[in-house]
């Protein structure tokens, strides 16, 4: 599995929908593990992003599939970046 962290912004829809159900994140979070992606952490942040995840996913092409399909619903836009621990890039390094 490889890691990525995700970006999410809420569109003007998916505020409303988090303010009239807060716990709607933790359903989508839900519906994330069907496309075979598995959330490791997640976080509210301020700023230019509303949300900062972090992921383990199969493959690009299962990130590709969730952020399409979640992001056809016109309620949050994500962008989407692997990620590698320090020790993994310092390996990559030395090799």
């Amino acid at each position: 599995m490889a890691r990525y962290i995700l970006l999410s912004t809420l569109t003007e829809d998916g505020r409303k929908t988090i303010k009239n159900k807060p716990d709607r994140i933790k359903e989508v979070n839900i519906e994330v593990e069907s496309y075979g992606v598995k959330v490791i952490e997640q976080y509210a942040v301020l700023g230019p992003y509303d949300f900062v995840t972090i992921v383990d996913a199969p493959d690009n092409e299962a990130i590709f599939k969730m952020s399409i399909e979640l992001g056809s619903r016109g309620t949050v836009k994500i962008t989407s970046m692997p990620a590698a621990t320090i020790d993994e890039f310092v390996s990559t390094l030395k090799a």
